[in-house]
């Protein structure tokens, strides 16, 4: 269908010529006016996806409960900076913040990283008790030992797409054709940045760079191995590998991210291997990333499971042990989705980031 934004679009393109796949997706997640993120609340049942902390409570508290050892294996550190990027509605971090607070002297203000003016103020009310404080870049952040979660953010940052031909490569772009937006080939090129993908990709290969993801994996892991703290990603994705991720859900459902500019989320797969280069650069130390499932199970999330089904019945039950396998199961959020652990050189890898990893 036609929307308000592919409108705008398509004057663009008539007036500039076709765009690359990273302009129109910051276009459609966040034009100040038509914009996917800018506009609305995009979770739950009623949105478009749903994201694990609103699947179950016992995802953000073992998160928080992660974070909240290595603060303890780090010497419990005063005045840290407790951050989330793009927290959705708020829910990971007050379902942390209540693990956390069982741990003696474990009060923190959290810190949220959030673009979209309406869902702050979802978030206002989530922690209206915690007293949040927000932020429009992570560069506003205040010094200090930095504890930080990014679940589901990466996905998001804008992507350019490449495919490869015999000695070069193609851009991959947003143009019209009778009218209509439509994807197409910019001129071949050679690119300093993709020399790494030249030896592995044959004629027709498609590889996809996000160039904002190392540079805030970079500032990231500049301030954990500086100040202290931990970092934890989680998203989906693989490490290093190739092919066409780009896609949109609406209402629970993939469509082309052509149809429905500005009313559709729009992500692509995180490489993590690229996130971790970044973060060893900076001197600090990544660690996985490891299945969903496997860090999940490795901090006790079915022990947590029958800890709180002893006090369910009925559909109550049922959507509890629904949840459980949703999260953790292979088939399900279980090995798709990746965490991925960022700590000082000196200090230990955060709980559950160890172990089994996606290794090229």
């Amino acid at each position: 269908m036609t929307t308000p934004l592919s409108n705008v679009l398509k004057a663009r393109i008539e007036q500039t010529g076709p765009m690359g796949i990273a302009e129109f997706m910051t276009e459609c997640l966040l034009n100040p006016n038509y914009g996917y993120y800018t506009t609305r609340d995009p979770l739950g049942d009623h949105g478009d996806f749903i994201t694990a902390p609103e699947i179950s409570q016992m995802f953000g508290e073992l998160v928080g409960l992660a974070l909240v050892q290595s603060w303890l294996e780090q010497g419990a550190p005063e005045n840290i900076v407790l951050a989330e990027l793009g927290p959705g509605r708020g829910t990971l971090m007050a379902d942390a913040l209540r693990a956390m607070s069982a741990v003696p002297g474990a009060r923190f203000v959290p810190h949220l990283v959030e673009a979209s003016p309406h869902l702050r103020k979802v978030q206002s009310e989530t922690l209206s008790d915690h007293t949040p404080i927000w932020h429009d870049h992570i560069d506003d952040l205040p010094e200090g030992p930095l504890f930080l979660i990014a679940n589901e953010f990466f996905d998001a940052l804008p992507i350019r797409q490449y495919i490869r031909t015999q000695d070069a490569w193609s851009e991959r772009q947003v143009g019209l054709v009778d009218g209509a937006l439509s994807f197409g080939l910019a001129p071949p090129v050679s690119r300093a940045e993709l020399e790494d993908w030249s030896d592995r990709a044959k004629e027709g290969d498609m590889i996809e760079i996000s160039p904002a993801a190392p540079v805030l994996a970079e500032e990231i892991a500049r301030r954990i191995q500086s100040d202290g703290g931990a970092a934890l990603i989680i998203d989906y994705g693989s490490f290093g590998e190739m092919g066409d991720t780009f896609q949109a859900v609406r209402a629970h459902q993939k469509e082309s991210p052509l149809v429905n500019p500005g009313e559709a989320d729009l992500t692509a797969h995180v490489d993590f291997a690229a996130i971790s280069k970044a973060v060893e650069l900076k001197g600090a130390q990544p660690s996985g990333p490891v299945p969903q499932g496997v860090f999940l199970e490795t901090l006790g999330i079915t022990q947590r499971a029958q800890a709180l089904a002893k006090r369910m019945s009925g559909a109550t039950l049922e959507t509890h042990v629904q949840a459980h396998r949703r999260l953790t199961h292979p088939k399900e959020m279980g090995s798709l989705f990746k965490v991925l652990g960022i700590t000082p050189s000196n200090a230990p890898p955060i709980a559950g980031t160890v172990g089994v990893s996606e290794t090229l």
